[in-house]
């Protein structure tokens, strides 16, 4: 069996569409954990209307999409647990290469294609327009790690929980850091997802260098939170 986390709220113009894409692929006896932040639109019973036995509906008020995520995550069974956002569609043959491609690492991120709220294309990469890759230093530099590109083995969950206590990095940053810590990373040079950008998302559009617009202080101070809890999990990690 096999985990697909996400995390929603107020998801109602696209949560159908994505959890439809997932469904397609998965299997019979996967499971799709949904963790809902207080939804007060129609999102909840969208999901209740596919009274498919796979979607299991937890309710958050963490009022923080990584809190949310992490509700999600800390349920999740499955030997291999991929993260979904609410507003994206994957594309045919996400589900299998990712399963393919971790019989040998433990976790991979997959490219993607950018788009607007219409799933129009506006960038053939994610991967390109934001030099991803692995490296610890280059991800707390700037973050590549695109948490709805990526799937990794439970080993990987259970050596990042609970996620560090600040609000500088986010979930798919960290459990990437902790693959490089203890594992095998891989980078999927193929987009296997539209990756949706509209006026609710979390994250701006546009290359990692201007999608912030935090002072540079803040900037400076994130990272040095960052190296810090790499350093302490390092040192804890090697006493185990």
């Amino acid at each position: 069996m096999n985990s697909i986390c996400v995390a929603t709220y107020n998801g109602e113009r696209f949560i159908e569409q994505q959890l439809r894409s997932i469904l397609e692929q998965i299997a019979p006896e996967d499971e799709v954990i949904v963790s809902d932040d207080g939804s007060t639109d129609q999102t909840l019973s969208i999901i209740k209307a596919f009274n498919d036995a796979r979607i299991k509906i937890l309710h958050s008020d963490a009022h923080c999409y990584i809190d949310n995520f992490a509700n999600a995550l800390q349920c999740a069974k499955g030997e291999i647990i991929f993260l979904s956002d609410q507003d994206d569609v994957w594309l045919p043959g996400k589900y299998e290469r990712c399963i393919s491609e971790l019989k040998t690492v433990d976790l991979v991120c997959t490219d993607c294609y950018v788009t607007d709220s219409q799933l129009h294309i506006k960038e053939n990469s994610y991967f390109a327009l934001n030099h991803a890759g692995k490296g610890i230093l280059k991800n707390i530099m700037i973050d590549t790690y695109c948490g709805a590109c990526m799937a990794f083995r439970k080993k990987i969950l259970d050596a990042a929980m609970p996620f560090p206590k600040t609000r500088n990095m986010g979930h798919d940053l960290w459990l990437g850091l902790v693959a490089e810590m203890i594992g095998t990373v891989r980078f999927i040079n193929a987009p296997y997802i539209l990756y949706r950008r509209h006026d609710n998302s979390l994250t701006r559009q546009g290359n990692v260098l201007t999608r912030s617009n935090r002072p540079l202080w803040l900037k400076v101070w994130s990272r040095i939170v960052m190296l810090y809890y790499v350093c302490k999990f390092k040192i804890l990690y090697g006493k185990q």
